[in-house]
Formats: structure tokens, sequence, C-alpha cells
């Protein structure tokens, strides 16, 4: 039975695959933000989880139900926490941390696989690049990686009031915040990389942002492949939300 749900997990219980799913999610809040765990049921010591992002109230969406479904039948739990429009601030990633060490206390792993699709790319990379000891793999589907690309170009009063800062100050403290210009870590724990992207995406353009993270890693010495989708977009197609070497990268690292 289905405990009393927000809209949240109504759409993860209900649309998911157009049927009731058997794994509910729990929901829980870490300090204020609202979280939830679709668990997998594995019998491991330390439970394997896809760490998604952005869970926002309209995500995950059906669009999601394809991988969704292939991780719990392999018994990989899939998981995220609503911090709302973020952009990978200390203060984001602090409250990010939180949750992560919440989803450790019930017993699940303690190297979880992220997932970031848009702008939870950004969200992830920049919680993986600060704690690459704690990450088993890194994927997206046409993520943000780059600070000076959409949050900048197109979102910068969002991406400012997360910062907390004003434009003069934001940019000049660009360098340290921005996680294209922290790859090493991830590259020196041999995280790997899997990332799912159009080459005609106009939203997210995959040269300001995959494509610098592919050199940039490679560069490094790190693991990391690119998917590249001809002529797609910022969209839900099938390409990437039905990308079999995506889910094959799950949970092969989860």
């Amino acid at each position: 039975m289905l405990k009393k749900c927000t809209p949240l997990c109504f759409l993860l219980a209900l649309t998911l695959h157009g049927h009731r799913l058997a794994y509910s999610p729990e929901e829980f809040t870490v300090g204020q933000s609202k979280c939830f765990v679709l668990d997998g049921n594995s019998t491991a010591k330390e439970k394997p989880w896809v760490w998604y992002a952005p869970t926002l109230p309209r995500h995950p969406d059906p669009s999601h139900s394809w991988y969704i479904d292939k991780l719990i039948e392999q018994g990989i739990s899939f998981a995220g926490c609503d911090q709302g429009e973020v952009r990978g601030s200390p203060a984001s990633i602090s409250r990010f941390s939180d949750f992560y060490n919440e989803m450790v206390s019930k017993g699940y792993s303690q190297k979880p696989v992220l997932l970031g699709q848009s702008r939870g790319g950004l969200m992830m990379l920049s919680w993986a690049v600060r704690n690459p000891t704690k990450v088993a793999a890194y994927a997206g589907i046409y993520p943000v990686q780059n600070l000076r690309s959409w949050p900048m170009k197109r979102n910068l009063s969002s991406t400012l009031h997360d910062f907390k800062l004003d434009e003069k100050t934001f940019i000049q403290k660009l360098g340290e915040h921005n996680p294209i210009n922290h790859l090493a870590g991830m590259a020196k724990a041999k995280v790997p990389i899997f990332i799912v992207h159009g080459d005609s995406d106009k939203v997210v353009p995959l040269e300001e942002n995959s494509g610098v993270v592919e050199s940039r890693y490679r560069e490094l010495g790190g693991k990391v492949d690119v998917e590249v989708v001809p002529g797609a977009g910022h969209q839900v197609i099938d390409a990437f939300f039905k990308s079999k070497n995506l889910i094959e990268f799950l949970i092969k690292h989860s």
C-alpha cells in the first residue's frame, strides 16, 4: 500500500511504465528537502543505487520508465532529492551531501552511480568533483556541465541566486566553482563517465558541455565515452531514454 503521497510520489507510483509499480517509492525528508527512493530490494550488505538529478516535482517523468524498470529488475535502487533550481553552489553541494549520508545510513552503497539529466548534470558533476572517492560512476543525458554555458547564457538569475553572488563576483569566482575545471580528482579515483548527447542541442550545446568534459577527462587519463545522437536536440526521445549503452553502463557500475 502506498502511504499518503505528494504529487512526486503519485507520479512515480502511478505513471512509470503505465502501471502501478510493485516497488512503490519511499519518501522522506532531509533537512527541508523532499527525497525519494525506489528500492530494488537488493540483498547486498550495501545496496547498489543510482542517484538521479534533477529531482523536481515533475522529474523523473514517465519517459524514464524503461531504464528505471531495468535497474529495479537488477536489484538497483533509484533515488533523488529535490534541492530546487540549484547550480552546484557550495550550499547546494552540502545539502546533497546530507542526502548522500542519509542514503548510506539506510544501508545503500557508499559509492552510488550518479545520473544527471540536463541541469541535473551540473548538480551531479559538481558533487562528484568534490567527492570523487564516493562515486562509482557518472552518467549524463544531455547534461549541463559547464557554468559558462546554459547557466550563464540562459539562466543567469537562478545561477546567481544559488551562489548568492552578484554577477561581477560570480565571474571572478567562476574558475573556482565550474566543475569542468576540477575533473582531476575523478580521473585519479578512476571514476568512469558515460554521456549521451545530441549534436543539435541548442539549449545545452554538446561542444560546450559534454565535448569539453570528454576532451579534458581523456587528457587527465580518465575513462570517458560520449554517445552522440545525430540530429538530436534537447528532447525526450528513445535515443536518450532507451539507450542500451546507458543502461548497460548504469548496471555495470552499480
